[in-house]
């Protein structure tokens, strides 16, 4: 085989592996024990499409899709599987990467995390602490005061106005 012919082959194989990494995980928090649990067929039967990829198989969402990227309301952000109270409108900020984006959860107790390596360096993912449904990542270029940028699909939330706070 020519070297220009195998090396546009490798190219072509590991963009598609690349891409298919982004847009799907693999192992998921699923397989943890979480309050909410569900067979796939009641998550499938429960969520939309999208929802069901992102929040169960680990898919993340084109950029600039979701409404909620520009949302600019007051209210909380619940988690789209089980409706569990993530975020609130007062962490939220513009980080121009077409995701919502937040400085911090509404509390430690909403969400958990794991390392994840789908992209060969680690990241941190973070998820619903009540179902395990995957929201996003959290990477450390946000603003103060925690410097965190808690990078989520928008698919994965929903909204709701008025509060800002539980409890």
């Amino acid at each position: 085989m020519p070297r220009r012919t195998f090396l546009a082959s490798a190219t072509a194989l590991a963009g598609a592996a690349a891409a298919g990494l982004f847009l799907r995980g693999g192992a998921n928090a699923a397989d943890e024990k979480f309050p909410v649990s569900l067979t796939a067929k009641e998550w499938r039967e429960r969520l939309t499409q999208s929802q069901f990829a992102v929040l169960r198989e680990e898919a993340t969402e084109p950029p600039f899709s979701s409404p909620l990227n520009k949302n600019e309301e007051d209210g909380i952000y619940a988690c789209a599987g089980c409706d569990n109270p993530v975020y609130s409108s007062e962490t939220k900020f513009e980080s121009g990467t077409g995701w919502p984006s937040f400085w911090a959860p509404l509390s430690e107790k909403q969400i958990g995390t794991k390392t994840d390596y789908k992209l060969i360096y680690p990241r941190t993912e973070v998820h619903c602490a009540r179902c395990g449904g995957h929201l996003g990542h959290i990477f450390n270029d946000g603003p103060k005061p925690t410097g965190k940028r808690h990078c989520l699909n928008g698919v994965a939330l929903n909204f709701k106005p008025g509060e800002t706070t539980i409890g």
